[in-house]
């Protein structure tokens, strides 16, 4: 039972990680422009579309779910999310048939999202009405686990596969295979999931005919019951989403494109580091059973507002010291008026100090800027050195001679030690604000609606908050110049998330879901 179910989830965070650590080659094969950040920024957006529209399924499956059932309803949605992944592998790109490439990409992740709309609130439901009081976290706990888990089985498949054929060729066509492999998950979760019986609660309750005829009216029905949704949105889906996903995605985007770690070796560690975090989410989701749902998540709130800036400061010093050392000792200062930069300037920066921040976003560096005199041309330095921006060539060379412009690096070992136990860290935050999560919100709601009362805060915290996490937290680095910067999206979020659930939210504990 449990395994079927997590399935699902397990599909969900494969189909976010393979799309995720390719948003860089997706932006070159599908958005193609004179600048990198703008064609990565889009291929991030274009991931957040498919958590845009997760909401729109969670309203049209969750209503299904609760009045036709739990299991066959996250049956359909299992099988939209396993074709549209596996035609994302199919696609032509932007040099083979134009636009209408992006175009299907966008339309295909927004049909993923529809699907998973349905998924996550069938799978901890299913669990939660099978499993024993005292023994819910624990067994909603491996639905929470599947995503370490699909991310383990995603980067098992693209390494696996670059190792078979190559860089060039994972390149030019062999990022299509792990998109074509979820065909097999596909069949597999299909199998186990027909073989599975419906949901105790939802038998009873079908025929005592006490099941809901219009469960989204009914889920708002009252401002109570509006009041409780929104809290479950803001205070449990939005800030484990913002924490989850900086733990799962954010890290390893940030070892390869701030700190220019070679891919490779950065899998590598995210592999170990989750391997870890799997044993994290069952220890705090078992947890959950004895001390509650609620102080779980409010210890990782708060650990994960005072933690996240020295974990990853913690990382760059041990992933890549010499760019380290150079952001510290000769950092780079942009001093100029109308410093403001669009990354998506489809004609150029409109200003001399935006073109100037434009060449150092493209050239990947950490930056700071300085309002200058009015009128003046804009100036950069290097540490104590100015540098003429007109001469490309001695700026290219002094950041180099800076340590800022330096091949792929490979961590020694003790380092990559260090940083397998900062990720780990980071799952454990993840852990606490997420182990518990499917239990609490299952026994937050009544069975007649459970399923769209469940499914809607979730998918528009997961959807929103964390589904545009990539997109928001780099375009605010590539505004600011500062790689660390986007962790303040993080920070905001997960604050507003504790107030909420210290203020508004109640224990469940032990609450019969009959």
């Amino acid at each position: 039972m449990i395994a079927a179910s997590s399935l699902g989830a397990v599909f969900e965070w494969y189909d976010f990680f393979i799309y995720g650590t390719l948003a860089g080659l997706f932006g070159k094969l599908f958005f193609p422009s004179s600048s990198p950040t703008t064609g990565f920024l889009l291929a991030l957006a274009t991931f957040g579309v498919g958590f845009a529209v997760r909401p729109i399924g969670a309203v049209i499956f969750g209503a299904l779910g609760d009045r036709l059932g739990r299991k066959y309803t996250f049956i359909v949605t299992i099988t939209l999310m396993g074709i549209a992944t596996a035609a994302i592998g199919a696609l032509p790109t932007f040099d083979s048939i134009g636009v209408a490439a992006p175009i299907l990409l966008v339309s295909l992740r927004a049909l993923q999202g529809f699907a998973l709309g349905g998924e996550y609130g069938g799978a901890s439901i299913y669990v939660a009405e099978h499993a024993p009081p005292n023994r819910r976290g624990i067994y909603t706990g491996f639905t929470q686990a599947s995503a370490p888990g699909g991310l383990i089985l995603s980067l098992l498949v693209s390494q696996g596969t670059v190792f078979f054929i190559g860089e060039d060729s994972w390149e030019a066509w062999g990022w299509r295979i792990p998109f074509l492999v979820s065909l097999l998950l596909l069949g597999v979760s299909l199998w186990m999931r027909f073989k599975l019986a419906e949901s105790p609660v939802f038998v009873a309750m079908k025929a005592a005919g006490a099941t809901s005829r219009a469960p989204l009216r009914e889920s708002f029905g009252s401002w109570a019951k509006t009041g409780r949704i929104l809290a479950a949105l803001f205070g449990i889906s939005a800030g484990q989403a913002v924490i989850g996903y900086t733990a799962l995605f954010q890290a390893m985007l940030f070892l390869q494109h701030a700190l220019r770690v070679e891919p490779t070796v950065a899998r590598c560690i995210a592999i170990v580091a989750a391997c870890v975090g799997v044993g994290c989410y069952l220890l705090c989701a078992s947890l959950s059973d004895r001390v509650g749902r609620k102080k779980p998540i409010v210890v990782g709130y708060v650990l994960a507002i005072l933690l996240l800036f020295p974990i990853f400061h913690f990382m760059a010093r041990q992933a890549n010291p010499a760019l380290t050392r150079a952001i510290a000792d000769s950092p780079i200062v942009v001093t100029g008026s109308q410093c403001s930069y669009n990354p998506f300037a489809s004609k150029g920066q409109a200003t001399a100090c935006g073109q100037l921040m434009d060449l150092l976003s493209k050239k990947g560096v950490a930056y700071s800027t300085v309002t200058g005199s009015k009128g003046a041309a804009p100036t950069v330095t290097i540490g104590r050195t100015m540098v003429d921006p007109a001469d490309s060539a001695d700026l290219t060379a002094k950041l180099r001679g800076a340590g800022y412009l330096s091949d792929n690096v490979t961590p020694p070992l003790s380092n990559s030690i260090l940083i397998v136990l900062a990720i780990i860290a980071l799952y454990a935050l993840t852990a606490l604000a997420y182990g518990s999560m499917a239990a609490w919100l299952v026994e937050l709601f009544p069975a007649r609606v459970r399923y769209t009362s469940l499914s809607i805060p979730y998918h528009f915290g997961v959807g929103y908050a964390g589904g545009f996490l990539p997109f928001i937290s780099q375009y605010i680095v590539a505004k600011t110049g500062d790689p660390f910067a986007g962790l303040w999206y993080v920070i905001g979020v997960t604050t507003l998330a504790l107030l909420v659930t210290v203020l508004y939210l109640p224990e469940t504990a032990g609450n019969r879901l009959d």
